[in-house]
């Protein structure tokens, strides 16, 4: 499948007029209904007016090729902040009729959150095998009167997770920022569920998670990192520049490319 056509089919497509010669004079053809130039993401010739001109350094950037894939690895990561998020919120309601039934967080999950039982076994979660359930259980059993502190603390986590997921979906820098903290705040509690009592599960999520940041950091230059956002916006710059050359090859030229 091509995705670049997929997402023009979508979307529309994106043309652009460059003031350089060498890449307008590829990019648009005459033809016997008008002047027609050939999309930035798909390749396709188009009937009109371009949608914006100007200098090849300026074009948009689209999301194709590295760009396309990168939005990808953000919205399966957004997918699963939501899918957390839910957890955690449905997990601070349970805390909160704790206050009231003084029964386990194990009976909670087991008469409340019935309805996520088959995905909690989906994903092969015990409750019983938590750590993280066990010590919540112990401070509460300990200290009552903390018991609205840690339901308003995991109804704000869930929240935030929900927030990640936003952000890290519609691309915004923000989010990434928001990702990033988040979720490394969230890596000490998994490496003592870990550490607590180990499954594939819960290795392959701290995996994840720990991998997800240094993506983030790495990639989008976060905190200063390579550069920081002025170098960040100077790539962006350079691969617009870039899927103009690319857009503007003849076939010739980008299997010669290829090869």
């Amino acid at each position: 499948m091509d995705w670049n056509l997929r997402v023009c089919a979508r979307k529309g497509h994106v043309t652009y007029a460059p003031t350089e010669p060498q890449f307008r004079d590829r990019l648009e053809a005459s033809t016997p209904l008008g002047d027609a130039w050939r999309c930035l993401r798909c390749g396709t010739y188009v009937l009109g007016e371009p949608h914006g001109s100007g200098a090849a350094d300026d074009a948009p950037v689209l999301l194709r090729g590295k760009a396309l894939r990168s939005a990808f690895i953000l919205r399966a990561l957004a997918v699963e902040r939501w899918g957390r998020g839910l957890i955690l919120l449905g997990l601070g309601i349970a805390v909160f009729r704790l206050k009231s039934t003084q029964v386990s967080l194990k009976e909670l999950f087991e008469r409340d959150l019935s309805s996520l039982d088959p995905f909690f076994k989906q994903i092969h979660f015990n409750v019983s095998d938590s750590s993280t359930i066990h010590s919540i259980e112990k401070v509460l059993n300990a200290k009552p009167s903390t018991l609205n502190l840690i339901a308003v603390g995991i109804l704000l986590y869930g929240l935030l997770q929900i927030a990640e997921g936003i952000g890290l979906w519609s691309l915004k820098r923000w989010g990434e920022y928001v990702a990033v903290v988040g979720t490394t705040l969230f890596i000490p509690l998994e490496v003592y569920e870990v550490v607590g009592k180990a499954s594939w599960l819960k290795i392959a999520v701290l995996v994840i998670n720990v991998c997800a940041v240094l993506y983030l950091l790495l990639s989008k230059r976060l905190f200063g990192l390579r550069g920081g956002h002025q170098a960040y916006e100077a790539s962006l710059h350079e691969v617009s520049l870039l899927e103009v050359e690319e857009s503007s090859e003849t076939p010739t030229e980008a299997a010669a490319r290829r090869g």
